[in-house]
């Protein structure tokens, strides 16, 4: 009697589990719609005759055309929208996309499209940022450059400034992602060891106007830090970026000659990045097309049609991934003892970006690190799923975007003889969260907003 009734109980728990999981597949495909990034562009870009409006700039092309310069992992559709409102008035462009990224680029023959390495730089990303940087060098008064920024843009095109090598700027960029730097800190140190970061893709465009548009992929949509401001003044300094450095007690560890140029920097031996005050931005316009709010709002609006009561509480999540997992629990039970912040059925969502400080040598990502951990405290919870998402379908090095893991994920991965904690300290998820069948494999989704966070309670 008592097996058949505990039979019976864990399959209404299976159920409602996939109950959820299904609903969640539903707030995903709005939340990802809503972002979409062609749609973004012809939202923002017109055309009428030899008159072009982009966002409140407006382009007279009769005596000129548009040379397009698209860098980021939706830098394909956003450069497919534009050549489809700019047809015979784009001249040329470049396009320079993550791996596995190009599939299916329906470009202009006069579009080139380069595929380079994120989110370590390498040489595919260094060759096309020497050919920017050679049409930028051409550019006159006459020209028009349409600048389209996505996430990712910082490491597909690197710039070493002259002394330093690609090597160097992998080499830092590693340590400061596993010393888990922010976005915001990583940048300030890119900005000032590149040519065209930080306001420098502008400077060499100049005296061309420049028109930016720019889907976010960072907190707060701070126009400096997405793509690390290439076409934005930016306020950092090299005293800031050494900050950087020594608080994550790197400065030791990263290339000697990252050093000696920040320190130059620092003596007023090296131009700083353009500020803004500068002139020169007084031609150029940044337009932010898409952002993690934006998908968070259709979230939580799908959420509702679906029954849900919705609760969208931010979107400026930061912080370690594990420790953000333990605030997401603490939510689900608040809902569950007393309908606070509100009443089930619920839907919380929340979004940003949460750094890990790897200190295993697993595999995973941020997301999968935050899945991992709320999966823990969840562990027994009947009818309460979470999702972490990587808007971009990858998070972290893996072909994962993320993952759903439920008050089910724990007691199945036992059963297979996982250690859930120890594998969280390796920092190994994504072998175990594939283990659970909770992993989301979507592939690459074509845009890139940040991480989304989708807490459902039945």
């Amino acid at each position: 009697m008592t097996s058949k009734a505990g039979s019976s109980c864990l399959d209404r728990d299976a159920l409602i589990a996939s109950g959820l999981r299904q609903d969640l597949a539903v707030i995903r495909q709005a939340a990802l719609e809503a972002v979409d990034p062609y749609a973004a562009v012809l939202d923002h870009l017109s055309r009428d005759g030899s008159q072009v409006a982009i966002g409140g700039q407006h382009w007279d092309l009769d005596q000129s055309s548009v040379v397009l310069l698209a860098v980021g992992k939706a830098a394909v559709p956003m450069a497919a929208a534009a050549a489809h409102v700019l047809r015979d008035r784009l001249a040329e462009g470049v396009v320079v996309t993550k791996y596995g990224h190009a599939a299916q680029a329906d470009l202009p023959a006069s579009v080139g499209v380069i595929e380079a390495g994120h989110p370590i730089p390498d040489q595919a990303g260094l060759q096309a940022a020497r050919t920017c940087i050679e049409r930028l060098h051409s550019l006159t008064s006459g020209d028009r450059l349409l600048v389209l920024l996505s996430g990712g843009a910082s490491a597909l095109l690197p710039a070493p400034v002259p002394g330093l090598s690609l090597d160097d700027l992998q080499a830092t960029t590693d340590l400061l992602l596993r010393a888990g730097a922010t976005i915001v800190e990583l940048n300030a140190v890119r900005k000032h060891l590149s040519e065209l970061k930080g306001g420098q893709l502008a400077r060499l465009a100049h005296p061309a106007p420049v028109a930016s548009l720019i889907l976010s992929d960072v907190v707060g949509d701070t126009l400096d830090v997405i793509a690390s401001g290439p076409t934005a003044p930016d306020p950092t300094t090299f005293g800031e970026a050494l900050s950087v450095l020594r608080r994550y007690t790197v400065l030791d560890r990263v290339p000697q000659g990252v050093v000696v140029h920040l320190q130059a920097g620092l003596a007023g031996e090296v131009a700083e990045t353009p500020k803004p005050e500068t002139v020169l931005f007084g031609n150029v316009t940044n337009v932010v097309v898409g952002s993690n709010y934006l998908a968070a709002e259709a979230a939580v609006t799908e959420a509702e049609r679906l029954g849900y009561h919705r609760l969208l509480l931010t979107t400026f999540v930061e912080g370690e991934a594990r420790e953000v997992a333990k605030v997401a629990v603490a939510l689900a039970k608040g809902v569950r003892a007393h309908g606070n912040p509100i009443p089930a059925p619920a839907c919380l969502v929340w979004g940003g970006e949460t750094t890990v400080t790897v200190r295993g040598r697993g595999r995973g990502g941020r997301n999968q690190e935050l899945a991992l951990a709320a999966a823990l405290g969840l562990a027994g919870m009947e009818g309460v799923a979470l999702m972490a998402l990587a808007t971009d379908g990858t998070d972290g090095p893996t072909d994962a975007a993320g993952a759903i893991v439920d008050g089910t994920t724990v007691n199945r991965v036992r059963k297979q003889g996982w250690d859930p904690r120890a594998t969280l300290r390796d920092n190994n998820s994504y072998p175990l969260l594939d283990a659970a069948g909770d992993l989301l494999r979507l592939g690459p989704t074509g845009t890139n907003v940040n991480d989304l966070l989708v807490l459902l309670i039945a």
